[in-house]
């Protein structure tokens, strides 16, 4: 683990949503989400905060606070991709270590990408955070994804599906977890190293990403190490619906 390491935080932004269009600009407090986003970002340490995004109203607003943009293509797969431009575009060297934090977590708790940050190491070119599940509702919940850990803290597998899977406690009840059983649930941020992030939109898709329809398999089936760090307490939901986007400015009393 590297625990002086320095890092980037990008944040990829659309704005463009199924549930919650203009998502990114949605007032919090005076400001807009996307900008609530960096400055919780900038409470991390990073080195630099830049957003990615395809739209103009989105790169205006961020001009408007101060906070860097950088314009991408609008035909990007992913967020993953998209960062990856970006990361060209701003020349960052090859070991230098990259966050993704999506543009929707404008309560993210700003060490967890630090602690991220200093997962990656010349063996691990990417990491990932995870915190323990403490109900079975959760663990049975497909929109939960869990994720398992060998002895050195790294990745097994991600799931949608219950694992790992208690034989003896669930064949007897399925309605709460098992004494010193411990499930992880995965929280969707990340941290590359640039060489990696730039290897990453060149690798085939894998079939178990395809099934599960997590993207992170895609490293695994690959063979190449995801490193987890683990977090006691669950971080704040992101946003993605307007009962989410209620809830967020309820923080910022509003």
């Amino acid at each position: 683990m590297n625990a002086g390491v320095s890092f980037t935080v990008l944040i990829p932004a659309r704005l463009a949503s199924t549930r919650l269009p203009g998502k990114p600009l949605a007032d919090l407090g005076g400001k807009p989400m996307v900008v609530r986003v960096a400055e919780r970002a900038a409470e991390s340490g990073a080195a630099r905060i830049v957003v990615a995004t395809d739209h103009a109203d989105i790169a205006a607003a961020c001009a408007v606070h101060g906070i860097e943009v950088c314009m991408t293509r609008a035909d990007h797969l992913s967020g993953t991709d998209r960062i990856a431009e970006v990361a060209r575009a701003l020349n960052l060297a090859p070991d230098d270590v990259v966050v993704n934090l999506q543009g929707d977590e404008p309560l993210i708790d700003p060490q967890l990408l630090a602690a991220c940050a200093r997962r990656i190491s010349a063996a691990v070119p990417m990491a990932t955070c995870a915190h323990p599940i403490d109900n079975a509702a959760d663990v049975f919940n497909p929109n939960v994804v869990k994720v398992v850990l060998d002895k050195a803290g790294r990745a097994l597998y991600f799931s949608r599906a219950a694992i790992p899977w208690h034989r003896d406690g669930f064949a007897a009840d399925q309605s709460a977890l098992p004494a010193r059983y411990a499930p992880l649930r995965h929280i969707g941020l990340y941290a590359y190293s640039n060489a990696f992030l730039q290897l990453y939109p060149s690798l085939e898709p894998a079939p178990l990403e395809e099934v599960e329809a997590l993207e992170q398999l895609r490293v695994l089936w690959h063979g190449y190490p995801i490193a987890v760090h683990i977090t006691d307490a669950a971080p704040p939901a992101g946003v993605d619906t307007p009962q989410d986007l209620a809830r967020v400015r309820l923080h910022y009393g509003l």
